[in-house]
């Protein structure tokens, strides 16, 4: 692309981030308004839980999918079909009159929701030269960042004032005015090559990767039963089979030649441990700080904001930064600061208060402010040219695998653990099996970090 062509990066990435930030909103603000949906349908917490599992499963089930398509008919369109079913499903979400409806219309909202996730990397990574493409990364981070730290706030706001249909409803004026932007400005990148879609290997991951997640969140639910393990087992087979048509097709949907390329093998991988011990943290701090502290929900949750609040402004800053210096040390530092939180968090106590957990997850979300920015625009800028839309799609389909993974992880062991620590006084069966599972996290922060230092790409290409 010529530098005449540059000329319009900065208000193609303003659309494209108008677009990605309310993947982030929608996921976080839905978690605040289960207990008032729940409610109002009548459901118990098993069944309400599928609001959020079908829009987890299908998202990471299709992503790979949606890269491919980017790379065979254009990120533009790709992208767009994206935006426009997110906006007519988020509406038809808020007029669900049963629950059942809701949870298909959530399944198809992850749909347009991983479309967009997928070609977002892949448009900034065209649209930016080299020298830039660290920092334009580095801004789509924050703006997924600052939706996950404004969910919890505005669902509460919006279900309080309005009622919880109102969380849906909000995602239709912003995606008007991001699909009119995004036409208006987005340039149509297309292979010049033409190209098959592959339909065998898009079904094979379409049902591996969502037998895999449905099998992984779960299983402790159903205490690994035989059926769950059966799951589990059919999932890698699956898998396994996708590999060898992916092998043999001669236009495959995932080009396996790609993890060939040490930056990007790396870098997803360490991206993966990364997202694996975020979730750990994510989903069992919470409980730390109402279970065991005594925290209202509201403190809780102000506490938590230190996380994303910490990522939205280091993270644009990490990807500047990586455009001069390169992307290896510091995201090899930032996973290496994740590790330290995870450990710092283990150290916590019945007597620790809202401020000890806050610079914890504040120290946290430094460190994966420095990794995530490099790290992203490690994977991308590693890529060919006609191999961006699947590329971005493998880096979004890492971020939803770990999502999974780390939940499980965290509540795998919190609930195995307690036993172990049952003579201890009360509240102490809990904290120590905590303290465990926050040590599993600071272990798989550790090996991510030592992934880093396998990832090296040059400054300037």
């Amino acid at each position: 692309m010529s530098n005449q062509q540059y000329a319009s990066r900065w208000r193609i990435l303003t659309a494209v981030l108008l677009g990605s930030i309310m993947g982030p909103i929608d996921a976080s603000v839905v978690y605040i308004a289960i207990p008032v949906i729940a409610r109002d349908f009548g459901a118990d917490p098993a069944t309400i839980g599928w609001v959020s599992m079908a829009y987890l499963l299908v998202l990471g089930s299709l992503i790979l999918a949606f890269g491919r398509m980017g790379d065979i008919f254009g990120f533009k369109r790709v992208f767009l079909a994206g935006l426009i079913t997110f906006v007519l499903t988020s509406a038809l979400c808020g007029l669900a009159p049963t629950l059942g409806t809701l949870i298909l219309l959530r399944a198809l909202q992850a749909v347009g929701a991983g479309m967009m996730m997928s070609m977002a990397p892949a448009i900034i990574t065209a649209v930016f030269p080299p020298q830039e493409r660290g920092r334009a990364l580095g801004m789509n981070g924050m703006i997924v960042a600052l939706g996950l730290a404004m969910g919890p706030s505005l669902g509460g706001l919006l279900a309080d004032a309005v009622g919880w249909r109102a969380i849906f409803f909000i995602n239709v004026p912003i995606g008007i005015a991001a699909y009119l932007w995004c036409r208006y400005l987005l340039p149509d990148f297309r292979s010049e090559k033409r190209q098959r879609f592959d339909w065998p290997g898009a079904v094979l991951a379409f049902c591996g990767l969502g037998a895999l997640l449905l099998s992984v969140s779960r299983g402790e639910t159903l205490n690994w039963s035989w059926p769950i393990l059966l799951l589990g087992f059919a999932a890698l087979s699956l898998l396994v089979l996708f590999v060898v048509v992916e092998k043999r097709s001669p236009e495959p949907m995932l080009d396996l030649k790609l993890f060939s390329l040490r930056p990007f093998a790396a870098g997803n991988l360490a991206a993966l441990l990364n997202f694996i011990t975020q979730y750990v943290i994510v989903f069992l701090t919470p409980f730390l700080l109402q279970q065991a502290m005594g925290l209202s929900a509201g403190r809780a949750g102000a506490a938590m904001t230190a996380f994303p609040l910490t990522v939205l402004v280091v993270a644009p800053l990490a990807g500047s930064l990586s455009d001069k210096i390169g992307q290896r040390g510091l995201a090899f530092t930032g996973s290496l600061i994740c590790t330290v939180a995870a450990l710092l968090l283990a150290g916590l106590g019945q007597h620790s208060g809202a401020g000890d957990v806050a610079w914890r997850l504040g120290l946290f979300g430094l460190g994966t402010g420095l990794f995530q920015s490099p790290n992203n625009s490690a994977v991308m800028g590693s890529v060919p040219r006609f191999r961006l839309g699947i590329a971005g799609g493998v880096l979004a389909a890492t971020r939803n695998v770990g999502m999974v993974l780390g939940i499980a992880l965290g509540g795998a062991i919190l609930t195995a653990r307690q036993a172990a620590y049952l003579h201890l006084e009360p509240g102490g069966a809990f904290l120590g099996a905590l303290k465990e599972a926050y040590l599993a996290a600071a272990l798989v922060s550790l090996v991510a970090t030592a992934a880093c230092l396998w990832t090296r790409l040059p400054v300037r290409e």
